[in-house]
């Protein structure tokens, strides 16, 4: 088997600053509320400069979804006593995982489907 070796980071600092304030920003002026949609951001901007064996990333996570993720965690974590926070990084893992997507040739940023 032929190993590529075309995978990259294009982000840069500049970038990291900016979504970083931003994404703060959308947290504190929600109050929390809007953390989902500001990590989502975040995820997305890492996958957009990710390229690995030559396939552009992309995440498609919505911050609606992972609200509603975090809900149903919180739950479980109560109802368990606390226990469930074990498998917190786990499951955040899968979920992102679960939303990242390498971009095929033929995709453009507006026709992807909602996976």
């Amino acid at each position: 088997m032929k190993v590529q070796n075309n995978s990259k980071f294009t982000g840069g600092l500049l970038g990291l600053i900016g979504i970083s304030i931003l994404a703060s920003l959308l947290t504190l002026c929600t109050l929390t509320i809007g953390a989902p949609w500001a990590f989502c951001m975040t995820q997305r901007w890492i996958a957009n400069h990710t390229t690995i064996d030559g396939k552009q990333l992309y995440f498609d996570g919505t911050g609606g979804q992972l609200w509603g993720k975090i809900l149903l965690w919180l739950l479980l974590t109560v109802v368990t006593l606390g226990l469930f926070i074990l498998w917190y990084p786990i499951v955040m893992q899968k979920w992102i995982t679960k939303h990242t997507h390498f971009l095929e040739e033929s995709e453009s940023g507006d026709d992807k489907e909602d996976k």
